[in-house]
């Protein structure tokens, strides 16, 4: 199974719905929190152009965020995408 990363913050709505589904797929995640970390943030925007979380990475693939993952669900794509 590829690696995971997400990139969060403690009250985010859209970071609790990735993580539900990502667990609901029984996946193991880094998570990673930018509460109060400019320097993450930073790290963020120079990855992505994004300040905003989550920011999830599926193995090397960058797959943006919350929206991004559910549409990938949706379309039948993130399974494919986490075996890989």
């Amino acid at each position: 199974m590829a690696k995971v990363t997400i990139y969060t913050t403690r009250f985010c709505p859209f970071c609790v719905r990735a993580k539900q589904l990502l667990g609901s797929k029984g996946v193991d995640f880094e998570e990673i929190p930018v509460d109060g970390r400019n320097d993450l943030r930073k790290d963020l925007l120079a990855r992505t152009g994004q300040r905003t979380v989550p920011q999830i990475w599926v193995g090397d693939t960058h797959v943006g965020g919350c929206d991004e993952l559910m549409t990938l669900e949706r379309q039948a794509q993130l399974d494919e995408m986490l075996a890989s």
